[in-house]
């Protein structure tokens, strides 16, 4: 029976009444001696965990982590972020504040986003302080209708049609397949985007693994870091500028200490959205969707420098990530790169799915139809670049930058512009400017050819 009655209790059922127990009245405790015992050896006495009424049972509350500020090192700038998002909320009774300040539908009060940047952060990068509309058009050289007019604010940050846009836009076939839509930015939105790259971008660093569109880095040192390696991975980023949002792009102007309302129209500034009858090829119906939203427009001289500092922790990662594995990591634009020796082939199973998982977490997408594994014995090009042994021009590009030189000699450069370049000149330029760049004695003859070309033919 002593057994019984434990079991019983223990389950919360309490103590069940027994002829040879004397009855008790509420609240008196029954007599020891005939209280029944817990059987022996059958673990810890768990009587006086049931018996505990349930208003004296302790209740467990449970509390984050308690942080010394001595200790955390971080401790000033979570502080210094608390106290920006508890200012860009800040409410204000009565007039706006500045032009153009965003109104509180709920509250009836205006919203004064200009008091949470970090004017010294801003100050120690060597960048132009401003907070609001008027002091950002002050500092672009235009008046704050204008600067209003530039990112459509009278239109919810949409041109009404084609006409109504600041950018010029052009279809391009991709080699592989499908079309790119090119966004070159009118001559007033130029300016202003060559002034923030110039005063504000550039003097923001990348992270060492970006070689693309970035001072004193280019195709070469890109491909300097793969020479000569044993097993090269490609991998690449499909859609890699209009990946990037506009919600990214402000993230980046106020991590570099601006306030919320001068990143919100530097983004507006950056970005673009194609208005509604933006015509497109009606046989790739879903080419259109990438650039409905706010993206990074690839033509705009921000883009690179904007894509760049938002694929700053991918790349970050997939430098850490590669040094695990003993490889060395590299990105120019959208073509990412990973090298090792030969032994490197035997972690591609984890290497691989582990570099997909970085760049989806990374909100970026890659193209798989894109992805190779090239081995020593294989031809390995890296951007345009060969580096099996050392830096050098493909075979196949040598010669036929070489049949098209020899052609517009021959016949005139009008009839070998087939693709309809705007400076035709200028792009064979660049193409021998690249073979000089890795191979100089063939550029040189190449350069001899590009000479004899008459440009009146």
């Amino acid at each position: 029976m002593g057994l019984f009655s434990w079991m019983f209790s223990w389950l919360g059922g309490g103590e069940p009444s027994s002829p040879s127990q004397p009855t008790t009245d509420r609240g008196q405790q029954p007599d020891p001696q005939h209280s029944p015992t817990p059987p022996a050896d059958h673990g810890p006495d768990r009587t006086s965990r049931s018996t505990t009424p349930p208003r004296q049972r302790p209740r467990i509350r449970r509390f984050p982590p308690k942080r010394n500020p001595r200790l955390n090192v971080r401790s000033h700038d979570q502080q210094h972020r608390r106290n920006r998002k508890k200012a860009s909320f800040l409410e204000v009774t009565g007039a706006s504040p500045y032009r153009f300040a965003r109104f509180g539908s709920q509250t009836g009060r205006y919203l004064d986003f200009s008091r949470d940047g970090d004017d010294a952060r801003l100050r120690d990068r060597g960048l132009p302080v401003f907070h609001t509309p008027e002091e950002l058009a002050e500092w672009l050289g235009l008046t704050l209708n204008k600067l209003a007019w530039l990112v459509h604010r009278f239109s919810n940050g949409r041109p009404d049609s084609v006409d109504h846009a600041h950018y010029h836009f052009t279809w391009r076939k991709k080699r592989s397949g499908g079309v790119r839509l090119i966004e070159s930015p009118k001559q007033t939105l130029k300016e202003a985007q060559v002034k923030i790259l110039r005063e504000i971008l550039d003097r923001v660093p990348t992270h060492p693994a970006a070689h693309g569109f970035v001072a004193g880095r280019s195709v070469l040192t890109n491909a300097k870091s793969h020479v000569g390696q044993g097993i090269v991975v490609k991998f690449d980023l499909t859609n890699f500028y209009t990946t990037v949002s506009y919600s990214r792009v402000v993230a980046i102007f106020r991590t570099l200490g601006y306030a919320r309302e001068a990143a919100i129209w530097l983004g507006l500034l950056t970005t673009n959205a194609v208005p509604g009858n933006m015509p497109f090829d009606r046989q790739k119906l879903y080419s259109i969707l990438p650039y409905w939203r706010r993206h990074l427009p690839q033509g705009a001289p921000t883009s690179p420098a904007l894509a760049n500092l938002s694929a700053y922790h991918l790349d970050a990662r997939l430098t850490g990530m590669a040094r695990a594995f003993g490889a060395d990591y590299t990105r120019y634009a959208d073509d990412l790169t990973i090298s090792g020796p030969e032994t490197l082939s035997y972690a591609l199973r984890t290497l691989i799915p582990l570099v997909e998982q970085i760049i989806r977490r990374e909100r970026f997408q890659s193209n798989r139809s894109k992805r190779q594994v090239l081995r020593a014995h294989q031809r390995q090009v890296i951007a345009g670049v060969v580096v099996n042994v050392k830096p050098n021009v493909s075979r196949a590009n040598l010669d036929r930058l070489k049949a098209t030189l020899t052609n517009c000699v021959r016949m005139g450069p009008s009839t070998q512009n087939r693709d309809q370049v705007e400076d035709f000149q200028a792009h064979l330029r660049g193409r021998i400017a690249h073979v000089l760049q890795l191979n100089p004695a063939r550029g040189e003859q190449l350069l001899a050819i590009f000479h004899r070309i008459d440009w009146r033919r």
